[in-house]
């Protein structure tokens, strides 16, 4: 008898899930539920009573799983391939129109496009791994080329099937999606909240976000999240449908929810009239949404069309007008930032404006201030432009008090008295402190050991502004003398975290020469010029001693950035600090210099996938030789590598007259070299 119970168990589990998922379905993806919640309630506690009973019956797809295990320490890293670009803006008529004409140019037609339309959502995008049909993880967007692994709390949003429906579905499945709160639920939570007296959120794009962004996954599960998809970024095999909204409604099939308002439109009078519809409608939606957003619905075209560096040509966002409120300017004061601007920014009487409380707005800088001629005291219109970022719009000039008072530059910086020079022809003033500004110091230490510089795990902004405000840190060279006693002292820094934070500064003493001169803060000076910089010169004396018509010799390194370069290895201070970190056991392998080599002033653009070498190995064999490797195709590209499916690229390059290598020519080409 016991044995025959305990094969039907594992039946009745399996019945139990498939129950669950297929009402899960109904109720989240066809919006139809055809059970009462009641009845779904039980055979939930079914399930969870017979998979406690029986442990080797729980499986990680099942819905009991939702809820996730024990907290993590942090979330770990996930590259997106490919990237999750933003997106094109247009605030008016005139902008989508622009935006129409553009495509039909592009793609040589007269025809009117068609598009896949839907409301955008104001939540948080990230990006749903599925393999064999099972999720199995779920990425944050971040800054759109790495994300955060949030797999244990995305697992927590009963919407999101933890198991594809049917069996047609790609063997990798790679799905963009937004995670959002509904209104009812965001206003019974911090209805709920307020009772308990706890902080309440501000709008629903801030929950959401911070919600899926809990360390503690069961702290994610008693939030109200749910999302729609709105894509595919990457499957295998990719037999996909050959529009977007077949492959929203291919999506719905296997489970995942997509947006009940996405509509197929044709031409640009349908867009501007689905626009009009679904503003009509924002208020009523159960959910915010900060626009519409329009995609030419045919893949090819899509791929015809492209990308550029910010994100795809095939896909504009039409955004509502922002939510303007009136208030007044109760003082302009100056902030300071890591290259020493000063940007004047206005402290209002608070008000609420697009889902939040806004007290501040920045002025970005004294051009702007005398040109809306903002002064204290005056009332003004605010807004958050894209209902983001706060700005002041306009002055009411009818009711400016008497005694209001025009915003003047200050002569010493705010925060160490320093002058403030403001050069000709720049709308910026700056800080003459340099690093020894205090703020200056900040926001340069958390450069230093940023990501894409010397990459100091476990160095975090709250940490470094302790260590300063502390003075335990005057340069960055400060830090390679900090202890785990110095550390273990300060908030939130137990012995262990000290002594990993100390690991952590000796493992980034071994880095590149590109880094550690992004590191350095040069204005101007990013990752990629660094990069070139170092491809240039080969080591930093060569660089330090190097003058201005050698610098604008290399690629994109114009006037004014190699003015600031030299300018920088001028200061005795900067050159006293780098001796400093070399000292300190910061160093790095000798590059070998591209002055000379075969290929030094050659663009190349690589599209398209090789076989002999992947495209990463491509890109470290020509810059070996000398040449800068680009991601766009223009008039300066000298060769266009096209490989097995090239894109867009090679289109540009062939309109532009670029020279194009197969595969084939580009080895034979390189042998030669």
């Amino acid at each position: 008898m016991a044995k025959k119970q305990s094969q039907t168990i594992p039946k009745r589990v399996s019945e139990l899930r498939q129950l669950i998922c297929e009402y899960d379905y109904q109720y989240h993806v066809l919006d139809d539920p055809t059970v009462p919640d009641a009845e779904y309630d039980r055979l939930f506690r079914e399930l969870q009573t017979l998979e406690a009973q029986h442990p080797d019956c729980v499986t990680p797809d099942s819905p009991t799983q939702r809820v996730g295990g024990e907290a993590l320490a942090a979330f770990q890293q996930v590259k997106h391939s490919p990237p999750m670009l933003s997106l094109n803006n247009a605030f008016n008529e005139e902008e989508v129109s622009a935006f129409m004409k553009r495509l039909a140019k592009l793609l040589d037609t007269k025809e009117e496009i068609e598009f896949n339309a839907e409301p955008k959502l104001d939540g948080l995008a990230v990006n749903l791994r599925y393999e064999a049909g099972v999720l199995t993880q779920a990425a944050t967007r971040g800054d759109g080329t790495t994300g955060e692994d949030v797999t244990h709390n995305a697992r927590t949003i009963s919407a999101l099937p933890l198991r594809l429906r049917g069996s047609a579905y790609p063997n990798i499945l790679e799905v963009r999606a937004e995670v959002y709160i509904d209104k009812q639920g965001f206003s019974e939570f911090n209805q709920a909240a307020l009772a308990r007296d706890e902080k309440v959120f501000v709008n629903t794009r801030n929950m959401a976000a911070g919600s899926l962004r809990q360390l503690d996954p069961k702290i994610t599960a008693a939030r109200p999240l749910a999302l729609f998809c709105y894509g595919v970024s990457h499957a295998e095999p990719a037999n996909l449908p050959g529009r977007q909204s077949e492959i929203l409604q291919v999506l719905k099939q296997w489970g995942l929810p997509v947006s009940p308002q996405v509509q197929l439109l044709r031409g640009e009078q349908a867009c501007l009239a689905y626009y009009q519809q679904v503003q009509s409608q924002r208020e009523s939606l159960p959910y915010d949404i900060d626009g519409v957003v329009y995609k030419v619905n045919r893949v090819d075209l899509q791929q015809r069309l492209g990308f550029v560096t910010r994100g795809p040509r095939w896909v504009l966002v039409r955004k509502f007008p922002a939510q303007e409120k009136l208030t007044r300017v109760l003082a302009v004061e100056f902030q300071v930032g890591r290259t020493g601007a000063l940007t004047p920014v206005a402290r209002l009487e608070p008000v609420f404006v697009g889902g939040a409380t806004v007290s501040n707005a920045t002025l970005h800088n004294m051009d702007e201030v005398e040109r809306k001629d903002v002064r204290v005291g005056d009332h003004v219109i605010v807004r958050r432009a894209g209902d983001v970022i706060p700005e002041v719009v306009a002055v009411i000039m009818a009711r400016r008090p008497k005694n209001a008072e025009k915003v003047k530059l200050p002569p010493h910086c705010p925060v160490c008295h320093a002058e403030v020079i403001r050069v000709e022809d720049e709308v910026t003033a700056r800080c003459s402190g340099g690093l020894y500004c205090p703020a200056q110091l900040k926001q340069s230490i958390k450069h230093f050991v940023s990501r894409k510089a010397l990459d100091v795990e476990g160095l975090g902004d709250k940490l470094v502004e302790q260590l300063v405000d502390k003075k335990q840190i005057k340069t960055v060279a400060d830090l390679y003398h900090l202890n785990t006693d110095s550390l273990a002292g300060l908030d939130r820094m137990a012995e262990k975290s000290a002594a990993n934070t100390i690991a952590a500064l000796e493992k980034s003493k071994k880095t590149t020469l590109a880094r550690f001169l992004y590191a350095l803060g040069i204005r101007e000076v990013g990752d990629a010029t660094a990069h070139r910089l170092a491809q240039y010169f080969g080591n930093l004396e060569d660089l330090l001693t190097t003058d201005k018509s050698t610098l604008e010799q290399i690629s994109d390194v114009g006037s004014i950035v190699a003015a600031h370069i030299i300018s920088f290895f001028q200061q005795p201070q900067n050159l006293k600090i780098i001796a400093e970190l070399k000292a300190a056991g910061v160093h790095w392998p000798v590059v070998e210099s591209s002055v000379g080599k075969p290929l030094q002033g050659q663009r190349f653009v690589l599209t398209g996938s090789l076989s002999t070498m992947t495209r990463d190995e491509a890109k470290e064999k020509l810059q070996n030789l000398g040449a800068t490797v680009s991601n766009s195709v223009s008039k300066k590209t000298d060769y266009v590598i096209a490989g097995e499916a090239p894109g867009s690229k090679m289109t540009k390059a062939q309109a532009l007259g670029v020279n194009i290598l197969d595969e084939s020519a580009l080895l034979a080409f390189l042998k030669r070299l």
